[in-house]
């Protein structure tokens, strides 16, 4: 796909409601180990794309790894609905053939990815995969790992697997891939949500709305301990 031909990506909430949902991760009652407004981007747009529906009561229970404590059942509402928004927005996105707007901007400069948040948005990406692993790689094993490759590599939580030490070390191809995030995205979409007899979705341009930025081995995605 030329430049010309890729469309502008969308955003998937207002920077708004971003920063309100970004106040609430960033604060003590979300709880200890619940991701941030990164992660949790990259966790709602692997639900997005993955093969299957996951109840909400178990992905809110893995986002925030716990029960988290909200101020009055308004913000109860008010926070979790901004989650399902971003959830159901990309689903809308990816549908129509957009490319979801990520919230970092897109280059390494020269850091390795899990010092970035790259690194974070992806492994936030693979927290949703892990969530239901078995779809992911059930019928067609090679064609998940190749295509989940490049969320693996760039959320460094697969450091220490051997397949991996080499992409690691590869500067320039893990910017290649960076750069191509939301287009790796759709393509997930489109391998695991359009049937193989319908029409692919034809990528239609998109309004920007700027908001900057927190192995191919089969069986390579075992869960790390977090």
């Amino acid at each position: 796909m030329s430049d010309a031909e890729t469309p502008l990506p969308h955003p998937l909430l207002e920077d708004d409601a971003l920063d309100q949902l970004d106040d609430y991760l960033d604060d003590e009652r979300s709880g200890p180990d619940a991701l941030d407004l990164i992660g949790a981007h990259g966790f709602l747009v692997a639900l997005a794309v993955a093969p299957g529906d996951v109840p909400a009561t178990a992905w809110i229970a893995e986002l925030f790894q716990g029960t988290p404590q909200f101020a009055d059942d308004n913000e109860r509402e008010t926070v979790l609905g901004l989650l399902e928004r971003l959830k159901s927005n990309a689903i809308t996105c990816l549908e129509g053939g957009g490319l979801p707007e990520l919230p970092f901007e897109p280059t390494l400069d020269g850091l390795a990815p899990e010092e970035t948040p790259i690194g974070d948005w992806c492994a936030g990406f693979m927290e949703g995969v892990f969530l239901d692993e078995p779809a992911w790689f059930e019928g067609d094993e090679e064609t998940a790992a190749t295509l989940l490759l490049p969320f693996m590599a760039l959320s460094g939580l697969f450091a220490d697997e051997p397949d991996m030490h080499e992409l690691a070390g590869d500067t320039a191809r893990l910017e290649g891939l960076v750069a191509q995030l939301p287009e790796l995205v759709l393509d997930l979409y489109l391998h695991y949500r359009v049937p193989p007899d319908t029409a692919k979705p034809k990528p239609r341009p998109k309004r920007p709305a700027g908001r900057g930025g927190k192995s191919g081995a089969k069986g390579a995605s075992k869960k790390p301990k977090r």
